[in-house]
């Protein structure tokens, strides 16, 4: 190494040294005895004389940056016995200032001002509280194994005022909120952001370099709160929820009672409760046809399973769609017999207690227990009918312990636990997870453990392993990192976790480049490849490989676009299509597609996403496109709609079509789908929305004629002699469904909501592939319509505010 290399390695250390060793800036708060009004007027005294936080700087899209003067940002803050205050002055051009209203935690096309605030000042558990320049709050739990979860949600009050040189903000964050360990002179974690939404610009309190570590490593600090007692942290949620559905002439109707329940077990633990579920009101599922092996699976949208879960993600054991979903047991009909199976199970309750010591230690348990669930098998000849037992009273819990460390660090131990009653299957697993960075933030280790366990009842137990590494570069333009992925023929943890398949034995490579300041026209871009090596597990043979790159970037006018080219050289051995464990091979398999999406901050804007893949191998004639536009109208500050269509084109596609004496039979195939989605809100105020989804998607498969049997070197063959004659019912679809969801929120009170919701939903799935789309839609508005119609209120119960309600009553006797 020549003189040069030493003093540029010597450089880059003592560089790296004055990032992490900088002097944090602090904010010293001085206790109010006349809590201010939360109005969004900074006339209230104790503002006059409090310190001022001040001069913040650029980390996005440059960075270091200073605010000029008349965009300089100010901030205040203050407490008592009940809250933290902050007042915030944002000095602009009021005409610059984007205010766009939305639902709450949607940041929209508006400015907005954040606070993270850390008790324990261990740089990687974060609360935030978002103001908007529209008024809107958002709230969030962030830490470097989660990022920002906004399902979390806390109850705490702000207000906005438009002022003529810029907006000025209040916010009240009780104690409530937050979980805190009693100290006499505490110093918690605090960092304060600004975003100007015309320009994507983001400055802040305490400099960040976003280049390097996690954003809870910048934070300043916060002092001055002396003598503060964590509140009795008791929050109820009582709800009703009226409920009328018509399906196919018939009518029931529902009027439900329950309560949800947040208490705080000590100081950094919190027990949150549904004690008498209602899901009624989650979203609707995006269902498409699903030709694949593996099942069909979807997002979380119940609110008690999406928010603070933080902790029971670790190890990627826990998918919560499993809680209350499909029965699991399997039904052995006779052939004059068909049965009514319902489509989820009923959850009777679940709980949750999670939380952290100041220490970084952490401890998450969760339980959740569901009812009996029966189907109803019919004669076919008699019409007499009997009940069987699809899914049985079942137990589903978690427990986690993690451990924080270095302020960028940690590892932790899961375990999941099924327990069904009888004779259905149990399951098991457990997992030991680390995320480990050096001090310097430089490179990060990922080592994850995982084992699980499945009683069948009716046999052994079966155990499976699976394990996975992560070496990588964090730091710098450039970036690379290697991974590894195994899971043996019995890793299975689909009781409480989803996989959708193991006996894996998987190798990757990544690197990448990115720029964190301007270049010439573009203020961001991003090139990564990769390449990926895959095997069986067991027998030990390789399946497929294949290699890629993508690029994205941002230019000056604030627009976003990128392309990617994917190719699968040579022989790929897919061994789960043919439903039997057998290979089914498919060669050199290239894709490519880019998209381009406008930029928000106008009236009208637009994303399009286009790809297409071909396959060049002998024999076949495979090619496929995929085409999605949305545009976008914000009509005004209140009124936003958006349109998508999405076309899917494939034709000559091979796959698994149907047994024939339990046989594979593969078809060749065209697929076409057309997904038309309409989204729609109205937002009056930011206590008060209108929202109107609507979604129709259209999907039919055609079958060629001669059909394949899967010989055992992988090829397909036509010399069976099947076709629509001798493979028994014709596997073409014709596959459609159709829901509207329209809703009216209004919150009323703190915490506290009025929501009414109608919503209807339509299916059909015949073997008519050659119908139009008028066709297919008449035969669709033919079917029985399902018409819901819901009105819910839930209101917030602090138990403190109850308890000054008492003392109160009590002195005025």
């Amino acid at each position: 190494m020549n003189l040069r290399s030493h003093l540029s390695l010597l450089l880059y250390f003592i560089l790296t040294l004055c990032i992490f060793s900088q002097e944090k800036k602090s904010l010293q708060m001085e206790r109010t005895q006349n809590a201010p009004k939360i109005d969004g007027i900074l006339d209230d005294n104790v503002w006059k004389n409090a310190e001022i936080a001040t001069n913040f700087t650029q980390i996005r899209p440059e960075i270091g940056n200073k605010l000029p003067n008349e965009e300089r940002t100010e901030v205040k803050l203050s407490y008592d016995d009940n809250a933290i205050y902050i007042a915030a002055y944002l000095y602009d051009d009021p005409s610059k200032i984007m205010k766009q209203l939305t639902a709450r935690d949607n940041f929209g096309q508006s400015d907005f001002f954040l606070v993270a605030l850390n008790p324990n000042n261990d740089s990687q558990n974060d609360t935030y509280f978002v103001v908007f320049s529209s008024g809107q709050q958002a709230d969030a739990i962030a830490n470097p194994t989660i990022g920002e979860d906004y399902g979390w949600n806390a109850v705490w009050e702000s207000a906005v005022k438009i002022n003529d040189d810029g907006w000025a903000l209040e916010m009240k964050i009780p104690y409530r909120a937050l979980r805190f360990a009693d100290q006499k002179e505490p110093t918690w974690g605090i960092q304060f952001h600004r975003h100007f939404r015309r320009l994507r610009s983001q400055y802040t309190w305490n400099p960040l370099d976003p280049t390097q570590g996690y954003v809870g490593l910048y934070h300043g600090e916060l002092k001055g709160l002396d003598n503060i007692k964590p509140p009795v942290r008791l929050n109820l949620y009582p709800f009703s929820t009226g409920l009328i559905n018509n399906y196919d002439g018939d009518t029931d109707t529902d009027l439900t009672f329950g309560m949800d329940v947040k208490y705080g077990i000590t100081d950094n633990f919190t027990l949150d409760a549904t004690l008498v579920p209602d899901f009624s009101q989650a979203g609707f599922d995006n269902i498409t046809l699903n030709l694949g092996p593996f099942e069909q699976t979807f997002s979380e949208q119940r609110q008690f399973f999406t928010e603070g879960v933080d902790l029971f993600s670790k190890g990627d054991l826990f998918f919560s769609r499993r809680i209350g979903n499909s029965p699991s047991g399997q039904l052995n009909l006779a052939d004059n017999e068909e049965a009514s199976i319902p489509n989820e199970v009923k959850v009777l309750n679940a709980i949750k207690v999670s939380g952290r010591t100041k220490d970084g230690l952490g401890i998450g348990l969760f339980n959740a227990i569901t009812e009996k669930t029966y189907a109803t098998i019919t004669n076919t000849d008699t019409q007499e009918s009997r009940k069987e037992v699809v899914e049985p009273f079942a137990n589903y819990n978690i427990l986690v312990v993690d451990k924080q460390f270095n302020g960028n660090s940690s590892i932790g131990l899961i375990n999941t636990n099924v327990l069904r009653e009888g004779n259905f299957r149990d399951g098991n697993a457990t997992a030991l997870v680390g995320d480990i960075k050096n001090k310097r933030n430089t490179y990060r280790i990922v080592p994850q453990l995982k084992m699980s366990n499945v009683n069948y009842q009716n046999s052994e137990l079966e155990t499976g392993y699976s394990t996975f590494i992560y070496v990588g570069k964090t730091h710098g333009n450039l970036r690379y990192s290697f991974d590894h992925s195994f899971a043996d023929t019995k890793y299975n943890i689909n009781d409480l976790g989803l996989i959708y398949r193991n006996n894996y034995n998987n190798f990757g490579a990544d690197i990448s480049y990115q720029i964190f300041e301007p270049k010439g026209n573009l203020n961001s871009y991003s090139v990564n490849a990769y390449v990926n090596y895959e095997n069986l597990a067991n027998p030990g043979t390789f399946t497929g490989t294949n290699f890629g790159a993508e690029f994205n970037a941002q230019n000056k006018g604030l627009n976003n676009y990128g392309f990617w080219a994917d190719f699968e050289p040579g022989k790929q051995y897919d061994y789960f299509e043919s439903r039997d464990g057998r290979a089914f091979i498919y060669e050199n398999l290239a894709s490519a597609g880019g998209y381009y999406s406008s930029n928000y901050n106008k009236k009208f804007a637009f994303d399009i996403n286009a790809n297409s893949f071909k396959i060049f191998e002998d024999g076949r004639d495979l090619f496929g496109y995929n085409l999605t536009l949305s545009p976008r109208f914000r009509f005004n500050d209140k009124f936003l709609l958006i349109y998508s269509a999405a076309l899917n084109v494939s034709n000559g596609s091979r796959g698994y079509a149907t047994f024939v004496d339990d046989q594979p039979i593969f078809g060749e195939r065209n697929r076409h789908s057309l997904t038309n989605s309409v989204s729609a809100n109205y937002t009056f105020n930011p206590l008060n929305t209108l929202a109107l989804t609507f979604r129709h998607y259209w999907d039919t498969v055609k079958y060629d004629n001669d059909f394949f049997t899967l010989l055992d070197n992988g090829l397909l063959t036509t010399a069976s002699g099947y076709s629509f004659d001798n493979i028994g019912d014709s596997p073409n679809i014709n596959f459609s469904t159709w829901n509207i969801d329209f809703s009216y929120s209004w919150q009323f009170a703190p915490g506290s909501f009025l929501t009414a919701l109608y919503r209807n939903q339509l299916f059909n799935r015949d073997t008519l592939a050659e119908e139009s789309y008028t066709d297919t839609l008449n035969n669709l508005f033919d079917q029985p319509i399902q018409h819901t119609l819901s009105l819910r209120v839930q209101y917030f119960i602090d138990f403190n505010g109850l308890k000054s309600v008492f003392k109160n009553n009590k002195s005025a006797s």
